[in-house]
């Protein structure tokens, strides 16, 4: 049972780190939480002081005009069950006399951003503290009255605040970073997931699956100290001699694939070393009559099989692990392992089946054809197919043509076959073929697709590719904000009647939430190539969203039932290994203005977001 809601407002509330049932609320001492902060921090605080109190000065005679007698903002206690932020609109806008350097200059500031930046960042996290603030904009326009000092645009400069605004995006992920760290270390250190309620563990292939898919995220958000605790686990712990299962693409593009990305990153060889031991331990996988690899391996006796029920691969799993398989033998030198995985993308090249270059979900291992024909759709089974086409183009330096060609291909049979338009805001969606029958139904997994779309006009395909990734963009984002906890169903199905009322519709089976990152990535994706701040500010709410409503008190994160139940969402008790190795990493990359983070000219993303890097033309 959850704790009966509180309901406090004051100027100023800190409560112990924000959990899924949001906590008890607890006071800091400020004086104590002062003397600890640093002296940059002290100055950013009292220069924010300072700049608010000469904003109130030059406004005071318009104040009570403006707000009636109300208060500017409020900061609200965490109420359980109620959004952070009850749908504000993703920028409001100041107008202070003066202060920013002309009679009615306007400073575009985000909603709560001056709390958040100088309380929950500064004040708080700087200190080292578990203590996670809950701040929320309730306030009025301030417009400066027309009859003020017409030299005021000659006497003061412009200060710009993007920057602090950046630097508080940015630690806000750092910290939720660390606070699923702490969940992880404190619970299930070693093991592959935690299961922050129950403040214990899950394994599937029992090799540390979080810590391995965290590391380059540790590495590219600076946290040294949590790096090194896990590098030391890898260098003394992790072992891959061991009698267990492992699924081929899973494993390959969590494991292979962050062990590699860490070794480019850090340039430490202990992380390429583990990487040509999983990798080499991978290889009986493709030891198949028809070369199309078995989905599982035992990687301590060297055997793989299909699953239990069907002598079939899925079509995503054995076309997604190219990326890392042509990186290590590129590394080691070994033809072996490229040759391995591109006999597979030749033999899916020349296959019937295909309906405009859109291929079904599953592929035989014994004969190597497609089966369940007719049945086409950018969700699971398939995704990811279509992502690694472009990928592994751009991996090569755009000289392997049969992969462009199937990757354009197929983008115009999704426009021709899959592209519908919803009712009543008219949003733009990819549905599903069966036999010839649309289904408009869009997993959440198909919004990897914006990102793709776009990283394809970038790198000089075309500009209609850019269009339709902004089309699809908006439609990820109300997949979100068209629900009550303002996180996106793991399946929505949309509306195409005339007169329908809501656009996004959620099967009951279908509202759960997993914490997954495809929309994360298609925004960072976004903002990189047009930055527009928009992709940014819709980031930020779903970061607080998922701090309102899957954020454990005693640690981590938790994938949740019921996304259209804001008073109980029903946790899942799972912390997907990906939330660390994929969506706060995307976050972070989404909130920075640094181009060369991560450069996309030099790196490609794998599709578990770890960064490879593009080869050398000479290569």
């Amino acid at each position: 049972m959850l704790p009966p809601s509180r309901r406090d407002f004051v100027s100023l509330t800190v409560s112990e780190s924000g959990g899924y049932t949001n906590g008890k609320q607890r006071r800091q001492s400020c004086w104590r939480k002062w003397k600890q902060l640093s002296r940059l921090q002290r100055s950013l605080i009292l220069f924010v002081l300072v700049l608010l109190l000469i904003g109130g000065i030059a406004t005071y005679p318009s104040l009570s005009a403006q707000w009636g007698g109300k208060q500017p903002f409020v900061v609200e206690l965490k109420n359980q069950g109620r959004p952070l932020l009850p749908e504000p609109p993703s920028e409001h806008s100041c107008f202070i006399n003066g202060i920013f350097g002309e009679k009615k200059s306007k400073v575009y500031v985000e909603s709560s951003f001056f709390i958040y930046l100088c309380v929950k960042n500064i004040f708080c996290h700087g200190t080292n503290t578990k203590s996670f603030v809950a701040c929320s904009w309730r306030g009025a326009v301030i417009e400066a009255e027309q009859g003020t000092d017409p030299n005021a645009k000659e006497k003061e400069k412009a200060v710009d605040i993007s920057p602090l605004l950046v630097e508080s995006r940015l630690e806000a992920v750092r910290e939720a970073f660390r606070h699923a760290w702490k969940g992880y270390k404190d619970f299930a250190w070693g093991h592959d997931e935690l299961k922050p309620v129950s403040k214990s563990y899950s394994e599937w292939f029992g090799l540390g699956l979080t810590l391995i898919d965290a590391l380059d995220t540790m590495w590219i958000l600076d946290l040294k100290k949590e790096f090194e605790e896990a590098k030391q686990w890898v260098a003394t712990e992790l072992s891959f001699n061991k009698n267990v299962d492992v699924n081929l693409f899973e494993s390959t593009i969590r494991i292979l694939g962050g062990l590699l990305s860490t070794y480019h990153l850090t340039g430490d060889a202990l992380f390429l070393e583990k990487a040509k031991d999983i990798g080499s331990r991978l290889m009986p996988a493709f030891s198949t009559p028809s070369k199309i690899p078995y989905s599982d391996v035992n990687i301590g006796k060297g055997t793989a099989h299909p699953p239990r029920w069907t002598s079939d691969s899925t079509v995503a799993e054995v076309t997604s692990i190219q990326l890392e398989f042509r990186e290590l033998g590129r590394l080691t030198g070994d033809p072996k392992y490229q040759a391995a995985v591109m006999e597979v993308m030749q033999q899916v090249h020349k296959l019937e089946g295909k309906h405009d270059g859109l291929v079904p979900m599953f592929i035989n291992t014994n004969n190597g054809q497609f089966t369940h024909l007719g049945i086409y759709t950018l969700g699971a089974r398939a995704d990811s197919y279509y992502e690694y086409l472009l990928k592994q183009w751009i991996q090569g330096g755009k000289k392997e043509t049969e992969l462009l060609e199937d990757y354009l291909q197929a983008v115009e049979g999704i426009k021709k076959n899959l592209l519908k338009k919803s009712s009543p805001l008219g949003l733009t969606f990819v549905g599903e073929l069966s036999h010839g029958h649309f289904t408009p139904k869009m997993d959440h997994l198909v919004c990897f697709l914006p990102g793709t779309l776009a990283l394809g006009a970038h790198h000089g395909l075309a500009t209609e590719h850019m269009e339709l990734a902004q089309q699809l963009m908006e439609t990820c984002y109300q997949m979100y904000t068209q629900m009550e906890t303002g996180l996106a169903p793991e399946i929505a199905h949309f509306s195409m009647q005339t007169g329908s009322i809501q656009d996004v519709d959620v099967k009951l089976a279908d509202r759960h939430n997993l914490l997954r990152p495809e929309t994360v990535e298609s925004l960072f994706y976004l903002y990189r190539f047009t930055k527009d701040k928009k992709y940014q500010n819709w980031g930020w709410e779903i970061l607080q969203s998922f701090n309102t409503y899957t954020r454990v008190e005693t640690g981590g994160y938790t994938s949740i039932n019921n996304v259209r139940d804001p008073k109980y969402p029903s946790p899942r008790d799972k912390m997907e290994s990906f939330f660390l190795g994929e969506t706060l990493k995307y976050f972070y990359l989404l909130f920075s203005d640094d181009p060369n983070l991560i450069s996309l000219d030099k790196y490609v993303f794998n599709t578990e977001a770890h960064p490879l890097p593009i080869w050398p033309q000479a290569e």
